[in-house]
């Protein structure tokens, strides 16, 4: 009896030191552009770098879609395309794209950030992982955002309406039947929409075997110190990192 005692004391103790010396969860942040660079990407950056630091994981960027093979992905628990602009139809080749299939359908996360809707237009899989396509937008301007989900990490503990200024996009393409919609803007707030009473701007959904969060918001630099964006991109991360916890 003693000796199953010590042996199940000595179990605890390798099991608490291998937790200790885990190696963090790595994100991989892409933020290559074939048509509009936005001048937010760098403050993107830093804010994900910073949320790094204070939710334990680490972060590599890049902005050379070379990085997309299966091998180098191994490495990541979670893409996060960072304002990723491509009218082009060349953000990823054909074999960088089937690398970020295989990564998906690995159970590992995908991340979007505004612009990352406006990519891969001739790629339908892709379509379904983001979750809409860029259609347009109107001018900048404050506009009024509604939770519509507020049991999911990400959302938890916001307010239930508030403003925010952004480029608010409107989409087409759309698979919101198929998504998890977390927040929608108030069309009647601003001018421009053309989503109509329903517009998401942020939504998340478990697709072909992975994990897809998207955030429509973060044009501007003010975004990545605004709280309630940090808050909603925090939460998309951690979903995107592990569905564990939602």
């Amino acid at each position: 009896m003693l000796y199953k005692k010590i042996l199940f004391v000595c179990l605890l103790f390798i099991l608490s030191v291998n937790a200790l010396f885990a190696k963090p969860p790595k994100v991989l942040v892409f933020s290559k552009t074939t048509f509009y660079y936005h001048e937010s990407i760098p403050a993107g950056i830093a804010a994900i770098q910073l949320l790094g630091k204070q939710m334990h994981f680490d972060v590599d960027t890049t902005k050379d879609a070379a990085a997309f093979t299966d091998e180098n992905l191994k490495q990541y628990a979670a893409v996060i395309f960072l304002s990723t602009s491509d009218t082009s139809g060349v953000l990823l080749n054909d074999a960088q794209q089937t690398a970020l299939m295989h990564f998906i359908e690995s159970g590992k996360g995908y991340v979007g950030i505004h612009a990352a809707s406006d990519a891969e237009y001739q790629w339908p899989w892709y379509n379904k992982l983001v979750g809409a396509y860029f259609k347009s937008h109107p001018k900048q301007q404050e506009a009024e955002l509604d939770v519509t989900d507020s049991s999911f990490i990400a959302t938890k503990k916001l307010p239930s309406s508030w403003k925010h200024f952004d480029e608010w996009y409107n989409y087409k393409q759309t698979n919101w039947n198929d998504v998890h919609v977390l927040l929608t803007v108030n069309e009647k707030s601003y001018t421009g929409g053309e989503n109509g009473d329903y517009h998401p701007v942020c939504w998340y959904h478990d697709y072909d075997g992975g994990r897809s969060f998207y955030l429509g918001l973060g044009h501007t630099n003010e975004s990545y110190k605004d709280p309630l964006f940090l808050q909603l991109l925090a939460g998309g991360i951690k979903y995107a990192i592990s569905n564990r916890e939602k």
